[in-house]
């Protein structure tokens, strides 16, 4: 006897909103940690007396918390080391620059400061609005196409789903303070992608097994036997994601830490949201609207 998913669907409608809530409450107080792709920051451009290293110059960016800055190499030949640096970082004061080129001086030897200045931000309001514009248009095109080869009922699921799973990074990433940047983006639009397509496996072998479907049968069982019959797909699935994932975030290095981490946290909860959410959700629904169909007939009979 397999364990019955679909009817144990409240309590993960429950576990859902007490991993959502947490977040949304921490993104509504504290907000997020936005990067310099987001608020812009200070340049550095020094030009040292040897040739050093991206791993050289972030151990010491590492001492002033400054390890996610962007440090790129006026390369000249060797290709791992350069006496040119460009760094950018988060807006540094007066205080805080000098400390950092202190420690430049004490770990990295003799520098000349070429050029130091304040920088804007790459990712404004408006490309922020305009991402938000294409993700919700990219929404309404997934509506229709399931709609189209489902129906309604099913797109609705799988966008409250792939929503369930985008708020759940993002409300992780809120708690956490961990740095959003250009990378967060991309990750997010990645984990839709991911999402959506986990939760399409399972409605298309709901689909199949309707056109077989008996009253007598019981449309909880049959969702039931859909998802398990899809399960072993979904764990190879993910399992797979995941390892590939967990390799970036544990040797990518910290310019990939975060990005890494919003897929781990993404592709996690997709996974678990195809099984224990979008089903669900389309059975409760479907249930509520037979039972309603039902009483209309039964009054309407009266």
């Amino acid at each position: 006897m397999k364990f019955d998913v679909v009817g144990k669907r409240k309590w993960w409608f429950i576990l859902s909103a007490l991993i959502l809530i947490p977040g949304l409450i921490s993104m509504m107080t504290q907000g997020f940690n936005l990067g310099i792709d987001f608020t812009g920051g200070t340049l550095l451009d020094l030009k040292f007396a040897r040739p050093v290293t991206v791993a050289e110059v972030r151990d010491v960016l590492k001492d002033y918390q400054l390890e996610g800055s962007t440090i790129q190499l006026a390369l000249t030949g060797q290709e791992d080391r350069s006496p040119n640096v460009f760094i950018r970082t988060h807006v540094l004061n007066e205080d805080e620059r000098r400390a950092v080129l202190t420690g430049f001086e004490t770990k990295l030897g003799a520098f000349e400061l070429l050029r130091v200045e304040k920088v804007g931000a790459i990712i404004g309001s408006e490309l922020t609005q305009q991402a938000f514009f294409a993700l919700l248009i990219s929404w309404a095109l997934i509506v229709a196409y399931l709609t189209y080869r489902f129906e309604f009922k099913f797109a609705v699921s799988g966008i409250a789903a792939l929503l369930h799973d985008v708020l759940i990074v993002m409300g992780l990433f809120s708690i956490l303070q961990k740095e959003i940047d250009a990378s967060f983006v991309a990750a997010i639009l990645t984990i839709v992608g991911y999402s959506i397509n986990d939760s399409i496996v399972i409605f298309d072998r709901i689909r199949e097994n309707l056109k077989t479907y008996k009253k007598a049968d019981g449309l909880e069982a049959l969702v039931n036997r859909s998802i398990w019959q899809t399960m072993t797909r979904s764990i190879y699935t993910v399992s797979t994601v995941l390892f590939a994932t967990g390799s970036i975030y544990l040797f990518g290095g910290e310019t990939t830490k975060n990005f890494s981490l919003a897929l781990l946290i993404g592709f996690t909860s997709g996974a678990y949201s195809a099984i224990f959410n979008s089903s669900q959700i389309w059975v409760s629904w479907k249930l509520y609207a037979d039972r309603r169909r039902l009483e209309i007939k039964t009054n309407g009979a009266k």
